[in-house]
């Protein structure tokens, strides 16, 4: 870890295939000063740094042994200055439910609300661009069964995240 102790972030991996291919589409579309992470699946935005040994546990008994739940790529959607595609996953949605009973006192207000699981593959872009760009993403939008991986939990310290640890499933 790098200095003080950082917010922890936790997503969900993709697949080989999948992963290239929100890759490809956030290179495409995100605006490259502000494209410092990979494409990711935001499960938690910030945790505190002491619940570390206790998240690894928790993801480590999610995974191992354990099918990966189904999902899917749901349709495009506007972020205001931005795109993202929605992430159909009821049973990532059970698993994330679980952790967030877990770290109730902890979530802050963004992770304790509603969540909607998506990936983000423009931001920070002035809102008539953002329409084209939910225009055309929409007009090719084909629904397609997408591969959750695992999990990984990342320390935040503002820009590049850094790894703290990774969790496959079966």
């Amino acid at each position: 870890m790098n200095g003080a102790p950082a917010p922890i972030v936790v997503t969900a991996l993709f697949g080989s295939e999948d992963a290239a291919w929100f890759e490809r589409q956030r290179r495409a579309h995100f605006p490259v000063a502000h494209n410092q992470v990979s494409a990711h699946l935001t499960l938690f935005h910030h945790l505190p740094p002491s619940i570390a040994p206790e998240l690894k546990h928790r993801l480590q008994a999610e995974t191992r042994g354990q099918q990966a739940p189904e999902a899917q790529l749901g349709v495009p959607y506007s972020l205001g200055g931005g795109v993202a595609y929605g992430i159909e996953s009821p049973g990532l949605a059970t698993i994330r439910t679980g952790l967030a009973d877990a770290f109730a006192g902890l979530l802050t207000p963004q992770d304790s609300t509603g969540w909607r699981p998506h990936v983000t593959v423009q931001n920070k872009v002035q809102t008539a661009e953002a329409r084209r760009l939910l225009a055309q993403l929409t007009i090719d939008f084909r629904p397609r069964r997408i591969t959750i991986a695992g999990f990984a939990a990342w320390w935040y310290h503002g820009g590049p995240w850094e790894m703290l640890s990774r969790h496959m499933f079966a």
